[in-house]
């Protein structure tokens, strides 16, 4: 995505280390991006829902609402991507991030290539598919998903997910009825294997169960297949 192609992406970026946040400004407006600051919880979470951006890098720890609870309260209204910029490599912190709806993380200290890569692959993920007529749009039983829209629902209710949700959820949908293994997920979302340690496609497994009512004790519709990874079951009509 070269510069040329990134100047109309809005960025907000939360981080109160204002040394560390001029140098990502100033990187990422060379690439053609337009970032807006805010070095506390509480003007994140007023400017987020202001301004609406492209995307979100939200650091965790914060003065005033710490990056969690900037994370939870804007989820409801804001749908663009969140990437998360922590400076520990825990797993808890990760996790709780993703249950909360961030979409990707980045363990500090940044290097600004691996950043500049996680942020165009969320932003290529979050744009709009043009995608031929016959394969836009799936249904298996009362879930239909619409990939040109980007919209779910199950029944008569409209299902909120995040990009990686939605993304993954598409991705199952194309292959109801046979078990897909982690590392296909991880190519086909991310476009790079599965580590094996990774927890993130377990707990988007997770969310998309409760969000689409499935008892995740018996789930029926979205279910794990044990050595293998994950199956929607279903077929299409």
């Amino acid at each position: 995505m070269p510069a040329a192609d990134v100047a109309q992406h809005r960025l907000v970026l939360v981080e109160d280390d204002r040394d560390l946040a001029r140098l990502i400004q100033e990187r990422l407006e060379a690439e053609g991006f337009a970032v807006r600051h805010a070095a506390d919880g509480d003007t994140a979470l007023r400017l987020i829902l202001e301004t609406t951006p492209n995307l979100v890098i939200l650091d965790l720890m914060l003065p005033g609402k710490d990056g969690f609870a900037v994370c939870r309260e804007v989820r409801p209204a804001y749908k663009g991507p969140i990437l998360i910029l922590t400076a520990r490599d825990d797993d808890l912190d990760q996790v709780l991030g993703l249950e909360l709806g961030a979409d990707d993380f980045v363990v500090k200290p940044v290097k600004p290539r691996v950043l500049l890569a996680r942020i165009r692959a969320l932003l290529r993920r979050a744009a709009p598919k043009v995608l031929p007529t016959r394969v836009s749009r799936l249904q298996l039983g009362d879930l239909r998903v619409d990939a040109s829209r980007r919209e779910v629902t199950k029944g008569k209710d409209q299902v909120e997910l995040t990009t990686v949700e939605f993304d993954l959820l598409w991705f199952l949908a194309e292959n109801a009825g046979r078990p897909v293994s982690r590392q296909e997920i991880y190519q086909a979302i991310y476009h790079y294997d599965y580590d094996g340690l990774d927890r993130s496609i377990d707990v988007y497994v997770s969310r998309l169960r409760q969000k689409l009512g499935d008892d995740p004790t018996t789930p029926r519709l979205l279910k794990t297949v044990r050595g293998v990874g994950y199956l929607l079951a279903g077929e299409m009509p």
